[in-house]
């Protein structure tokens, strides 16, 4: 993804410092460990990526909104999203695992946590787990209706997460599906999550749209890797205006029915909107 990079977390101090500076002023982490297993047990560790990261971020970086991925994919050895027995990931299992790596985040210093996952039940299980240990004011930013979808290629790629066999139709929602979408947002939401998120975002946004009529709660959408890089791609060939065509995107995005968007045109998007 041009304009993309993995980041230590030095540079992503500095990185993040310089978007706040351009206007934005919420960043959401996700981590690379030096090593993986099959438990993915450096999601929880306390002296992982994402949780030093946290705290460089909240010593050094002043009201700046942090954010952090809660899943097992760049965590385990196969690149799945769970505790897998077999051919199958195990749902309560993984659940357990998600609920102490989101734990660890909120004691790093995390203000939403945000399980991507996509398993049964995790909302809850992390909202317990946090009230249960005084982080009652750690807000919940959930995956609620995240498609199975080739728009996350580049992502996998730049984050090692590809799953070594199969694929993630089991617990990710089929692109066909509105009805089981707007269940799942509902669930997550009785759940305790704060916000609920949509991705991808471009070809979902009738879904965007129906959830934030639905529900009327906090809704955000996650413009996703391949989508960015659909437009770089087709911006270096010279076939599009690029500043244009990213806020008409952004815009389009906003107007289904978006209060927040996740993108990687954060930092070029805010110093547009300030001129």
């Amino acid at each position: 993804m041009p304009g993309v990079f993995q980041l230590s977390v030095d540079e992503a101090v500095k990185e993040a410092a310089a978007a706040k500076a351009d206007g934005v002023n919420a960043v959401i982490l996700f981590g690379l460990p030096d090593n993986k297993d099959l438990i993915g047990s450096a999601a929880w560790d306390p002296d992982a990526p994402v949780q030093t990261a946290v705290r460089a971020l909240k010593r050094e970086v002043r009201d700046l909104l942090v954010i952090t991925d809660v899943c097992l994919c760049e965590y385990t050895s196969h690149g799945h999203c769970g505790i897998v027995e077999g051919d199958e990931i195990v749902n309560d299992a993984t659940v357990a695992h998600l609920a102490q790596a989101a734990l660890s985040h909120a004691v790093a210093g995390a203000d939403i946590v945000a399980p991507s996952d996509m398993m049964d039940g995790r909302v809850a299980a992390i909202r317990t787990t946090l009230d249960e240990r005084g982080h009652e004011q750690t807000a919940i930013m959930s995956y609620a209706a995240k498609y199975c979808s080739g728009f996350y290629g580049p992502f996998r790629e730049a984050a090692d997460s590809t799953p070594q066999f199969g694929d993630r139709r089991s617990h990710q929602l089929d692109p066909g599906n509105v009805e089981e979408a707007l269940r799942e947002v509902e669930i997550d939401l009785a759940e305790g999550a704060d916000i609920v998120i949509v991705k991808p975002a471009l070809p979902y946004l009738d879904v965007l749209a129906k959830v934030k009529d639905r529900f009327g709660q906090p809704t955000a959408a996650y413009h996703v890797s391949g989508e960015y890089s659909m437009l770089k791609a087709a911006a270096e060939r010279g076939w599009i205006d690029e500043p244009r065509v990213m806020m008409e995107t952004l815009i389009g995005i906003k107007r289904a029915g978006a209060d927040m968007i996740i993108t990687y045109y954060a930092r070029e998007a805010a110093r547009a909107l300030s001129r």
